[in-house]
């Protein structure tokens, strides 16, 4: 069965066909020299002036035959890093199968057993009061789970709607984190607005609202302190804005750096059930970005040293 299975490879397939054409390419040269060379006796034998003639003919078909197989072995090659990534590609989707059906199965069990709970046992107000809480945060966390796919499905089929609106971005941000504190209860969430500088800039409000969202809980959910904090600064710099978001929380290794804004990827094994996350968060967010003519950059010292999210965003004149 291994052995099988190595034969299939792409690698094998790819190694296998070049050889295969090379070899072939070998014996139909020699085979077209050896032909050509019982031609040029005759041809000496009869004293015929065509010996240039065949030796032009020679290389002219040995250059054509080169130029052919290198084409063949090119798209071999092609196919085989198409391939390569196709699937990869699979396996990141049957990671986020498996992790999201895991995130989801968690609180639906959950809100089962806390009904049950509450079918079979007198319960005082106070525990009420205690698992009515912790059904409300299973339903949030279904919630959003369940969004993020109604959101990624929206994006990628350029079906989202909402109309753009100039707002001051700094003052927008502030107010969606003031309005949804109570999300954020044990964080530390600092918008340090400019002085004097409104920067107005073209927004779908929605769309940018769910890019902050996933910002935020990305930074909560990568966060081993006691409080997540996460700092949001404003810098104007050769007509571009960059928002930053700083926060405390466990960073990015510089290998996954360039990995993490790509669909479905998780940081951690998604093997062993480390993953974190759905692996749709930071796609949303690189993807709005770029619906708002912006680019989302991560940076990192390392782990436990925190991230910075920027946000760079044109600006007019």
């Amino acid at each position: 069965m291994n052995r099988t299975k190595w034969l299939i490879h792409p690698v094998s397939i790819l190694v296998i066909s070049i050889l295969a054409l090379v070899t072939s390419l070998f014996l139909y040269i020699y085979w077209y020299i050896e032909i050509s060379s019982g031609l040029k006796s005759i041809v000496m034998r009869f004293n015929l002036d065509t010996g240039q003639f065949l030796t032009s003919q020679i290389w002219f078909v040995i250059m054509v035959l080169t130029v052919l197989v290198g084409v063949i072995i090119m798209g071999i090659f092609i196919i085989f890093v198409y391939n390569l990534k196709t699937l990869r590609l699979y396996r990141l989707q049957h990671n986020f199968i498996n992790n999201f059906t895991h995130e989801l199965k968690t609180p639906v069990t959950s809100l089962k057993l806390y009904l049950e709970t509450f079918l079979k046992h007198e319960l005082s107000r106070e525990n009420q009061l205690k698992y009515i809480q912790y059904m409300l945060s299973d339903a949030g966390r279904l919630s959003e789970d369940i969004n993020r796919i109604l959101n990624l499905a929206q994006i990628e089929s350029k079906s989202y709607t909402g109309e753009y609106v100039y707002q001051n971005l700094p003052e927008t941000i502030e107010n969606f984190y003031r309005k949804n504190a109570h999300l954020f209860r044990d964080c530390d969430i600092q918008v340090h607005l400019p002085e004097n500088e409104p920067y107005f800039y073209l927004i779908i409000p929605p769309m940018f609202e769910m890019l902050l969202m996933n910002l935020v809980t990305n930074a909560i959910k990568y966060n081993n302190a006691a409080v997540p904090r996460i700092d949001i600064t404003f810098e104007k710099k050769k007509k571009k804005l960059i928002i930053r978001f700083k926060d405390n929380g466990i960073g990015i290794h510089k290998q996954e750096l360039r990995k993490i804004f790509k669909k479905f990827y998780q940081v951690g094994r998604a093997d062993d059930m480390s993953a974190k996350g759905s692996g749709l968060g930071l796609y949303l967010v690189d993807h709005i970005a770029k619906i708002h003519k912006g680019k989302i950059t991560a940076e990192s010292a390392g782990a436990d040293k925190g991230s910075v999210f920027k946000l760079i965003l044109p600006l007019r004149n």
